[in-house]
């Protein structure tokens, strides 16, 4: 089935605008997202991310992880993060698509969390640093 492509790119910067919203009016999420600077600019850089992991455009050719290490992020958060993203594809991209965005948000839950917690606690618990003592 042939998809036009202007569709697809009204279907991701909805499915983004409408996730940051959605983050913004989060309890646990809400604060990191109402610190990012620039939202407007930020807003375009994640459609350009998901737009080129989805069709392909080439628009980002950033690095997503280095903007994200000093955030004030624990691992909770990646898993709220992720069912908000989840809910919010399923309800804007075609099914196939959101499907795709959801594994590749996994993906990169998966390698964040291995980036920025590296070790666990006493506790089992992820963290980011080890304890001296």
């Amino acid at each position: 089935m042939d998809r036009d492509p202007v569709d697809i790119e009204q279907a991701i910067d909805r499915c983004v605008r409408r996730f940051y919203a959605k983050g913004d009016g989060d309890p646990l999420l809400g604060p990191i997202f109402r610190a990012i600077p620039a939202f407007e600019e930020h807003i375009g850089i994640i459609v350009d991310f998901w737009s080129r992991q989805l069709i392909g455009t080439d628009r980002y050719t950033g690095r997503p992880f280095p903007p994200h290490w000093k955030l004030p992020i624990e691992p909770e958060h990646f898993d709220r993060w992720m069912e908000l993203f989840s809910e919010t594809a399923r309800e804007d991209l075609p099914a196939d698509l959101a499907e795709q965005a959801i594994t590749k948000a996994g993906h990169m839950s998966v390698a964040f969390q291995a980036g920025m917690f590296p070790i666990k606690g006493p506790d089992g618990r992820p963290m980011r640093l080890p304890t001296h003592g």
